[in-house]
């Protein structure tokens, strides 16, 4: 779609991206949903293509994805043997609504500034335990918890100007067995509900995270793996308002699926336990 409001467009942003930002200002990686919508309010896009951030780094500690990962590049990428948890990468990628084209250009840090309750880059990375590096236009960092950033619909914690830089998964989250669930109206439809369980080896823990189905992330942490009345409770516990509604399904349909499948979570990751 034309952004017939825009009268310019920064092609080499500063070392410090965000320094001169000002009102009617919007930054630009793939743009897939930027030019989807009118978007009446905009006057400037900042380019952060230009800067040469790296995609992926992967290391001892863990892995470093750029905000302006694409999605294509995200779902090629091969994880070491070691990191069982990778598996989550492929599935939240085929988790978009979008065609290859929109893969080729979307990038893993606008997904999650967007926010939308079905984020699938919000899903992986709250599920993996990340954290969000973020830039100021002062130059100061700070890093915040994937699960704290998304506060509802559409809806997070940036701040005028600031920036997400990279999106930081430590290295013993990705050594976990993972197990997922995600209900669609349609094969390829939007997310109804979308629902990660995983265990650290050696243990009987299990930590479940809940999306799609709420306006922000839902993690449940469970020292030993529990029951299935205690896993009803625990979701029964959250409250009416995180229920999201729209067209993919009602707020009692999506706690419906969510009891379901979190059940069907457990017992795939207990089903370790036997010999």
């Amino acid at each position: 779609m034309d952004l017939n409001t825009v009268t310019e467009v920064v092609r080499r942003p500063l070392d410090r991206p965000g320094a001169n930002w000002r009102e009617g200002d919007a930054w630009l990686a793939g743009g897939t949903w930027l030019f989807s919508v009118e978007q009446p309010r905009l006057r400037r896009l900042v380019d952060l293509t230009a800067l040469g951030w790296d995609s992926l780094v992967p290391g001892r500690t863990g892995l470093d994805i750029g905000a302006t990962c694409t999605i294509r590049d995200l779902h090629s990428f091969a994880c070491p043997h070691d990191w069982t948890a990778g598996t989550l990468f492929t599935k939240s990628c085929e988790a978009f609504l979008s065609s290859f084209k929109v893969w080729n250009s979307a990038t893993v840090g606008g997904n999650i500034c967007l926010s939308l309750p079905a984020g699938p880059m919000i899903t992986l990375t709250v599920a993996l335990e990340a954290r969000y590096e973020l830039w100021a236009p002062d130059g100061s960092t700070r890093t915040v918890d994937a699960l704290d950033f998304v506060t509802g619909d559409h809806q997070n914690v940036l701040r005028r100007g600031e920036i997400l830089r990279r999106i930081e998964i430590p290295a013993h989250a990705l050594r976990k067995r993972t197990a997922y669930r995600r209900f669609t109206l349609t094969r390829l439809g939007r997310s109804t509900v979308f629902l990660v369980g995983t265990r650290t080896p050696g243990t009987s823990d299990l930590l479940l995270t809940v999306t799609a189905g709420t306006t922000r992330p839902v993690r449940m942490a469970f020292d030993a793996m529990p029951d299935s009345s205690t896993l009803r409770r625990s979701i029964d516990a959250v409250p009416d308002g995180l229920w999201f509604a729209d067209p993919n399904g009602t707020p009692d349909h999506r706690r419906h699926l969510t009891k379901h499948f979190a059940e069907e979570i457990r017992r795939e990751l207990l089903a370790g336990d036997l010999p």
